[in-house]
């Protein structure tokens, strides 16, 4: 039987996709289950960007099912004197039982699914952050329960972030409303496709420029940096272009009484969000960088065949 990857939010069935949910709910309130779930397992994790969340949050929850996570960046391994993507997932796959990669290209992650003849799991690229999509609608499922018919408003650049959001939300039943800078929207292929899973679930895809419009009464406002990862050259000039989508009280007035805020972290205060808002009343993002770990240890499970 060939390996089960996840690479994008889109390998997710709506229905897997709930039932990982309800299991890292489960798993999140009961740190005791599954515990031996990987035991004799082996995992390794391959960082070619920078990480924090993601680095210890899958270090902890590989360790919390019983498996030994092993922790690599490209100057670790002959990555980085030019062995190829497909020699290392041949040659990995005779050593551990999953790869998590955090890398550049999505291509990159498909030539290394298509080599390994294990799971191999994107924890962040520059198409999508997959993983972080699975602990956003955890969060937004702790706070209002039910997700379908719950609006989210992305406000910032149409980034990774923005498109695992999309199709996550999409794929949830929600309405997820994208606001960015003219020439700043996500691939016209990902809400397009986001689009066409709301019509099965009855959710909706849209985005706009207005900020305002996007976030007025929306359950969830969602703030992320405006220049990624290897975009640090344009930070400057991004910040002009972005200030008015900056995620502050006069922005979060606009949302339904009960909304809170969320960003995927690290945050750069006072560029896309305040202080005021990211330490406020609404700010639900340390909940959020907590999820990481049930979300992606439910993640595992599902992979390995153990839901």
């Amino acid at each position: 039987m060939a390996a089960r990857d996840y690479l994008s939010v889109d390998d997710l069935t709506p229905a897997e996709l709930t039932s990982l949910l309800d299991v890292a709910a489960a798993m999140k309130a009961d740190r005791t289950a599954h515990t031996d779930a990987l035991t004799g397992r082996s995992v390794a994790m391959i960082f070619e960007k920078a990480s924090t969340r993601t680095r210890v949050s899958f270090d902890v929850a590989i360790a919390q099912l019983g498996g030994h996570p092993l922790t690599l960046s490209a100057g670790d391994l002959q990555l980085g004197r030019g062995e190829s993507i497909e020699d290392t997932g041949r040659v990995l796959s005779g050593y551990v039982d999953a790869i998590v990669l955090r890398t550049y290209e999505q291509e990159r992650l498909e030539v290394l699914a298509g080599a390994a003849e294990i799971p191999v799991v994107n924890s962040l690229s520059d198409f999508e952050h997959p993983c972080q999509a699975l602990a956003d609608l955890l969060t937004v499922r702790e706070r209002f329960g039910d997700l379908a018919g719950r609006v989210i408003a992305y406000v910032g650049d149409g980034n990774n972030v923005a498109h695992s959001l999309l199709l996550a939300g999409a794929k949830a039943g929600m309405h997820v409303r994208v606001a960015t800078p003219a020439g700043f929207a996500p691939i016209p292929q990902v809400v397009q496709r986001a689009q066409e899973i709301a019509a099965d679930t009855g959710g909706s895809a849209t985005v706009t420029t207005d900020p305002v419009a996007a976030v007025t009464d929306a359950d969830v406002v969602y703030a992320d940096v405006w220049a990624s990862m290897g975009q640090e050259d344009e930070a400057e000039e991004r910040s002009l272009v972005f200030r008015a989508y900056q995620v502050n009280a006069t922005l979060t007035d606009r949302v339904a009484p009960d909304g809170i805020v969320l960003h995927c972290l690290p945050a750069h205060r006072g560029e896309e969000i305040t202080d005021e808002v990211l330490d406020g009343p609404r700010s639900a993002v340390w909940e959020q960088a907590a999820n990481r770990v049930p979300t992606q240890k439910a993640l595992l499970l599902l992979l390995f065949g153990q839901i």
